[in-house]
C-alpha cells in the first residue's frame, strides 16, 4: 500500500472542492478532517484507499458508533467520504462508490425536557410579590392548567370561559373536566385537579375585569384572547422569578404533567389518555424519564450503588 499516493489522491480531491467546486474555506476545511480519518482508518486495515471495499466503511462506521459519536456526526463524515469517492468514480480510479449504501445509525429520540416534580411544584405555587392581582390570578390558572392537565398551549388557548356551538374548547369546573379540541382536530376531555379548579374559579371571578366581548378564557390587557406567544414569554417570565435555572416553556409543563404522572400511577395506557396521544409509542419516550428518575433513585438509596469499589 503506497500511503503517498493515497496522501497526493486526498490533496488532489481537496484541491478539486476549493478550486472546482469553490467550496468556503470552513468546509473545505472539514472534508480535510473526515478525509483525514479516512486515511487513518484505510493505513490501519492496511487497504489503499481504491481499494476500499463496502465492509470497509460499514466496519468503521460501526467502530465509531461504539466510541460514541452520535448518527449526524457520523452521517457528515460520510457525506465526505461519499463525495470523495464519486470523484475517483469520475477520474475512473474505482469501479463503484463503497460509500454510497451505507447510512449512519439512527440518533436517538431526544428526552423531552421535563421539570422535577421540586420545581414543577415550586412554580406551581409562585406568587409574584407586587403584581397586578387580575393579572396574577390569570397567570397561575394558566400554570394550573398545563402542569395540571399536560394540556398543549394551543389547547389553552383555545379555551373559551363557558360552553357554546362554536368553541374550540371549555371548562366543566362543576364536573371538573376541561373538553379540548387537541391534534387532528381530535376532541377529549382530561380531569382538572382541585388546586386547578379553585385557581380557574378565582381567575374567572376577575376575568369580567378585563373581558369584553371576547370569549376566551385567558385575555390580556386589551381584553382580547391571548396568544401562544404571549403564553410562552409570561411562563418563561415567571419560572424565573420563581428562580427556577432552566427557563420553562408551556411544552416543557406537559412533559413535567406526563413524567410525573407516569412515575407515580405506572400507568402508560392512562397517559396516553391523557395527553390525546394517537399512538402509544409517542408516549412511551416518557417511560425512558421514569427509569432515569428510578436510576437516580437507586444511586442515591441502594446500599451497593453507595458502596465505594475497595471501600
Amino acid at each position: 500500500m503506497d500511503t503517498g499516493a493515497d496522501a497526493a489522491l486526498v490533496e488532489q480531491y481537496l484541491e478539486h472542492v476549493r478550486v472546482g467546486k469553490r467550496l468556503a474555506q470552513r468546509t473545505v476545511e472539514l472534508y480535510s478532517l473526515d478525509l483525514a480519518r479516512l486515511l487513518e482508518n484505510a493505513r490501519a486495515a492496511g487497504v489503499a484507499l481504491e481499494r476500499v471495499q463496502t465492509a470497509h466503511i460499514r466496519r468503521w462506521v460501526a467502530q465509531m458508533h461504539g466510541a460514541g459519536r452520535s448518527g449526524r456526526g457520523i452521517a457528515l463524515i460520510l457525506s465526505g467520504w461519499r463525495g470523495f469517492y464519486a470523484w475517483l468514480g469520475m477520474q475512473g480510479r474505482v469501479p463503484s462508490n463503497p460509500v454510497q449504501d451505507v447510512r449512519a445509525p439512527r440518533s436517538p429520540r431526544p428526552l423531552p425536557k421535563a421539570l422535577g416534580v421540586d420545581d414543577a411544584m415550586r412554580l406551581a405555587d409562585h406568587e409574584e410579590a407586587d403584581a397586578d392581582p387580575v393579572l396574577e390570578a390569570r397567570d397561575v390558572a394558566m400554570v394550573e392548567l398545563l402542569y395540571g392537565c399536560g394540556l398543549r398551549v394551543g389547547e389553552v388557548v383555545g379555551l373559551d370561559a363557558v360552553p357554546s356551538g362554536v368553541a374550540r374548547g371549555w371548562l366543566d369546573l362543576e364536573a371538573g373536566e376541561a373538553h379540548v379540541l387537541g391534534k387532528g382536530s381530535k376532541r377529549r376531555s382530561v380531569p382538572v385537579g382541585r388546586q386547578a379548579v379553585e385557581a380557574l374559579r378565582h381567575w374567572l371571578a376577575l376575568r369580567p375585569q378585563l373581558a369584553g366581548d371576547d370569549p376566551a378564557l385567558f385575555v390580556g390587557r386589551g381584553g382580547r384572547r391571548l396568544s401562544s406567544q404571549s403564553i410562552w414569554l409570561r411562563l418563561r417570565r415567571r419560572s424565573l422569578q420563581a428562580g427556577l435555572a432552566t427557563p420553562v416553556h408551556p411544552h416543557m409543563l406537559r412533559h413535567s404533567f406526563a413524567s410525573h404522572v407516569l412515575q407515580s400511577s405506572g400507568d402508560l395506557r392512562a397517559v396516553q389518555e391523557l395527553l390525546g396521544h394517537a399512538n402509544i409509542a409517542t408516549t412511551q419516550v416518557y417511560t425512558r424519564l421514569d427509569f432515569q428518575h428510578l436510576a437516580k433513585a437507586y444511586d442515591a438509596a441502594h446500599p451497593r450503588a453507595l458502596r465505594k469499589r475497595g471501600g
